[in-house]
């Protein structure tokens, strides 16, 4: 059943149950069968080269990015799996950083609508993306396979793959309804992704979650686990222009003033996370210069990302406390301004309005243009207008992020701020506006 063209392939692709925009409130009969079905079918791709597999309620892809630039600055051919996109669903799939192209996703998907047919039930829509990605990379023959989960770990999409490296950023609270009402549960899950004889980085420091899984790696019989503070840690975390300039210590030695071009001190947790990732790949610590050029490769856009000056327009895809938390930390230590900051903010349903804006305020944020994120999950923007009234803040309702963007531009002067935060979906259509703005 060949398309007419890739919009036919991504039309066929959209008729798919989508969990990512319509997640379901509990997780029910989780399988992996429909996974394993059409990784048989098309002939084990997820087992055509060795994967590094990262997990975590923040900054996996982040950390994906800096182990995708770290694997290839040794000269391997990286191929990469993230999720979600920004502007377009070639994003998920790349290589070497670069998106898949059209031509190359259209074959993939093709390929995959002809074999949809002879599976048991359908797959959804993340299944189909998470194929399409293993197969490509087959057809690529990539050396490494970097991939993200989509959500939790053990019955991700992406778990299929046994990864030879199991990372886990940290452990939050986020997708409660689905993983669990406990930080245990949520830790329990994504501590699924840990196989045999896999080595496990945990950039997660609360012991009992850090016992939690380690237990896990034991029975699972990983060979090896490293944790933060115990076996690997950042220690030194400066401001630096453009980025930080951190001191990792890895169980394979210590990189000196490495800069890593991305604002927030969560970024050098997530620089040390990647670092010992690839240690644990290679077997061995990696030479400084390769550690300096991969860093300085490292782009991660819509994540605390400057996209205009006079005033400063920041775009992070904060979308749960944890990511307000190290939002507003970074506000104030990485991106300061002398004039006043405006918000564009707009959130999905199961957040909590009151303590993400609640953050910002600690960062002195303190006027809001609320809008509505563009995804069937959206928080009514009148909802979280009315969290931002009851912390005195001082409130503007404009549904769509683009005109919400500019009413921002129009309150701050020169030497102040706007900030876009709360969802991607937000941070993508502020993106594209700031882009067509340019032209």
């Amino acid at each position: 059943m060949p398309f007419d063209d890739l919009a036919d392939a991504l039309a066929w692709l959209d008729g798919h149950v989508n969990f990512e925009a319509t997640m379901p409130s509990r997780r029910s009969l989780p399988t992996l069968d429909r996974m394993r079905e059409v990784m048989s079918l098309l002939g084990d791709p997820h087992r055509a080269a060795p994967v590094v597999h990262l997990t975590g309620t923040n900054g996996k892809g982040s950390t994906a990015a800096m182990v995708t630039s770290l694997l290839a600055a040794r000269g391997l051919s990286v191929g990469t799996y993230t999720s979600p996109n920004l502007h377009r669903v070639n994003e998920r799939i790349a290589r070497h950083g670069v998106p898949i192209d059209d031509d190359a996703l259209l074959d993939v998907l093709e390929t995959l609508a002809r074999l949809e047919p002879l599976l048991s039930e359908p797959l959804t829509r993340f299944e189909l993306l998470t194929a399409a990605a293993f197969l490509h990379f087959a057809d690529e023959a990539v050396d490494v396979a970097v991939v993200e989960v989509g959500v939790g770990g053990r019955w991700d999409s992406t778990n299929v793959a046994d990864g030879d490296v199991a990372v886990i950023t940290n452990v939050s609270y986020d997708h409660t309804d689905v993983l669990g009402p406990t930080l245990e549960d949520i830790a329990s899950d994504k501590s699924g992704i840990v196989k045999a004889r896999s080595r496990v980085v945990v950039g997660e420091t609360a012991p009992a979650l850090v016992s939690l899984v380690r237990d896990a790696a034991r029975s699972a019989g990983a060979a090896q686990l490293w944790a933060r503070g115990d076996d690997f840690a950042t220690t030194a975390n400066r401001v630096a222009v453009g980025g930080r300039l951190v001191d990792v210590r890895t169980p394979g030695g210590a990189y000196g003033e490495v800069l890593v071009p991305l604002h927030g001190s969560h970024q050098g947790d997530n620089a040390s996370c990647a670092l010992t990732a690839v240690e644990a790949f290679f077997g061995a610590p990696l030479d400084a210069d390769v550690v300096d050029e991969a860093f300085a490769a490292v782009r991660v856009p819509g994540r605390l990302e400057v996209v205009g000056r006079h005033p400063l327009v920041v775009l992070d895809g904060a979308h749960n406390v944890a990511g307000m938390t190290v939002l507003a930390r970074a506000l104030v230590e990485d991106v300061p301004v002398l004039g006043e900051t405006v918000a564009v903010v707009g959130m999905l349903g199961g957040r909590d309005p009151v303590a993400m804006l609640d953050l910002l305020l600690t960062a002195g944020v303190r006027a809001v243009v609320v809008c509505t994120p563009p995804s069937p999950r959206a928080l009514a923007a009148p909802v979280v207008a009315e969290a931002a009234t009851g912390l005195g803040m001082d409130v503007t309702v404009v549904d769509a992020p683009a005109d919400a963007l500019r009413e921002a531009l129009g309150r701050v002067a020169a030497d102040g701020r706007v900030v876009a935060c709360g969802s991607l979906y937000v941070v993508a259509e502020v993106r594209r506006a700031v882009a067509a703005d340019a032209v």
